[in-house]
């Protein structure tokens, strides 16, 4: 087992974060980042912006870091024994491209109550500050903030949903190396920059890893069970996937990514392109 340290756990409860944690060799976050680059040339458009979420359920290589027992591990000690898989999201950018990520907090339009989860951020390449590596305000968990609803050009987020005067002077910079990990609390504000490098910045987000006490509020999406028992049931159990891009996924994918837009939109009279 590698649970957190008891310094980590402190890191994580003071700061809503905790960073780097080593959970895969760099040939297994190579691996992920060509069967990433497979998908897009096998099917141009497939994972590019609303349809970069659940990639995990046609990527036999995404769904081996799902179910990764060190990710697993760390997570266990934050959120407990019993563990659910609540959907993933690719962030990529590429190279002189704007995209950017504006501050917001995870809670505010996923719709997962109560707050017992957490968010596995995990680096296919290098994210670094040049690249637009994720940027946390340590100790802004602490409660909900207001967001503005933007739908600004660039903007990776589905509304553009932003929290307005983050002190920058505060924020830290969260570099990875490929293979490493974060885990953020679902109200840490956070955001990323530009990506300024000559290279792809590639993060496979579990968003999230859900105790199975947590109930979606805002619709409806399925879980696979990645550890111990769902003994409350409140959501469809789905299965892992078997092949890659196999028809079986892709018809699953299609469904919960459906779910998302509905849980993303919610209350919304606009659409953003995420």
């Amino acid at each position: 087992m590698a649970n957190l340290s008891s310094n980590q756990l402190k890191q994580y409860n003071d700061n809503g974060y905790v960073a780097p944690i080593d959970v895969l060799s760099a040939e297994e976050a190579f691996k992920a980042r060509q069967e990433i680059e497979l998908i897009e040339k096998e099917m141009p458009s497939e994972i590019d912006k609303s349809g970069r979420y659940n990639v995990h359920l046609i990527s036999p290589e995404l769904d081996k870091i799902v179910h990764n027992s060190k990710i697993l591990d760390a997570v266990e000690s934050i959120i407990g024994k019993n563990i659910l898989v609540c959907s993933t999201t690719l962030f990529i950018k590429n190279p002189n491209q704007t995209g950017y990520v504006s501050y917001h907090q995870d809670a505010k339009y996923i719709g997962l109550e109560p707050h017992n989860w957490v968010t596995a951020w995990v680096a296919i390449t290098d994210s670094y500050e040049e690249n637009g590596c994720m940027r946390m305000w340590p100790g802004s968990h602490i409660e909900i903030r207001e967001h503005n609803q933007k739908f600004d050009q660039g903007n990776l987020l589905t509304r553009g949903q932003t929290v307005e005067n983050v002190p920058e002077n505060d924020v830290q910079s969260v570099e990875l190396k490929a293979g490493q990990m974060s885990l953020h609390h679902p109200r840490i504000v956070h955001g990323s920059g530009l990506n300024k490098s000559n290279d792809r910045r590639i993060g496979f987000v579990i968003q999230s890893y859900i105790g199975t006490n947590v109930k979606q509020v805002l619709g409806k999406n399925g879980v696979q069970i990645a550890r111990g028992t769902d003994e409350f049931k409140y959501h469809e159990e789905i299965p892992r996937v078997k092949n890659f891009m196999d028809e079986e996924g892709m018809v699953l994918r299609k469904r919960e990514n459906q779910y998302l837009q509905e849980i993303f939109y919610n209350g919304s009279e606009k659409k953003g392109e995420y």
